[in-house]
């Protein structure tokens, strides 16, 4: 299994330039750890300090030497297919073959009257400027004709990137239509399991599986489990250390959407060996991590750990663990 970390660069306590040289320390800590993925996420708000993640990933690109480099999610909805892909393919180029793609369609919805798109078209957005992006990975030379965007005939995209083709995930956060199209699609699903029990999004994975079946796509594509995520030397310490930055997170983002405020005892809920919480003691996160793997058969676990203003120095201790004493161990039991 990879195992790796996203963040989507909150800046907490922090101003831009000090959360920028944070996220990069994050990446470089990631990679001495010996973890294999590190991601990082596109926002268009005041309280997030990354909306190029292509951008961000360059400069990790250059302080690192083995880690894969993934956005985590690009919004390809409200983006040009053509960008994206130039930007990444670019960053393949920067780091030597190491950059993917994670589309999705977004949590938050600031990037789409920032770039003239109508939220009434937000799936058939999404539908059709993946389908372009995939043609553009594929063919040097493409011909293009959609309904919401410029045609164009028989032009050339670059640069190329180092792999061929650049690795596309889909990132679905619990929508039935969206696993079934990344399976049949021949994608690999990031499915992300932020609430509930895990248990709950076992169909979807299933669903992926026999999309892909069915389309004829052997082997079947890859399927990564994204969480949030802590990791401290004792159980009690991993709860009251990361309890008050991710509710200050939720309960932000909780009073623009109308939901209830959650508690210490949700939140402990969440941490139980079958909540959506991977936070606990080195041993406590590997056992989920296991638990999860035999839910799902997964091929990847992100983790997301600097999740509202949780001290930096936290985050770095927490990837550190991660990377040293939960991946060894999760990698040994699989192998």
């Amino acid at each position: 299994m990879e195992i790796g970390i996203y963040t989507f660069a909150e800046l907490g306590e922090a101003g831009p330039a000090q959360r920028m040289q944070e996220l990069l320390e994050e990446a470089e800590l990631a990679e001495r750890s010996s973890l294999d993925v590190f991601g990082v996420g596109e926002h268009h708000r005041p309280d997030f300090v990354v909306s190029a993640p292509a951008v961000a990933l360059g400069a990790v690109a250059a302080r690192t030497s083995r880690i894969r480099l993934t956005s985590a999610v690009s919004v390809l909805s409200s983006d040009d297919p053509v960008r994206v892909f130039q930007e990444f393919a670019t960053l393949d180029l920067i780091s030597g073959g190491r950059a993917e793609i994670m589309a999705g369609r977004g949590s938050f919805i600031e990037s789409f009257p920032l770039f003239g798109y109508d939220l009434d078209d937000y799936d058939a957005l999404f539908a059709e400027k993946l389908a372009l992006l995939l043609a553009l990975r594929d063919t040097e030379r493409v011909t293009w004709s959609g309904r919401r965007r410029a045609p164009f005939v028989d032009l050339g995209i670059y640069p190329r990137p180092v792999q061929h083709p650049l690795p596309v995930w889909v990132a679905v956060g619990g929508t039935p239509e969206s696993a079934a199209r990344a399976g049949a699609l021949g994608l690999p699903m990031a499915l992300a399991i932020i609430g509930g029990q895990p248990e709950r999004f076992v169909p979807f994975a299933e669903l992926h599986r026999r999309a892909a079946a069915h389309a004829g796509h052997v082997p079947l594509s890859a399927l990564s489990i994204n969480s949030h995520a802590f990791v401290a030397e004792t159980a009690e310490e991993a709860r009251d250390t990361f309890f008050p930055s991710y509710a200050a997170m939720m309960n932000r983002i909780g009073r623009e959407r109308g939901w209830p405020g959650i508690t210490r005892q949700d939140f402990d809920a969440l941490c139980s060996p079958r909540g959506a919480l991977v936070v606990g003691s080195p041993e406590q996160v590997v056992e989920k991590i296991l638990f999860q793997h035999e839910l799902f058969g997964h091929q990847r676990f992100l983790a997301q750990m600097s999740v509202g203003p949780l001290p930096h120095a936290d985050v770095l201790r927490s990837i550190e663990l991660f990377g040293t004493e939960v991946a060894p161990a999760v990698r040994a039991a699989l192998a």
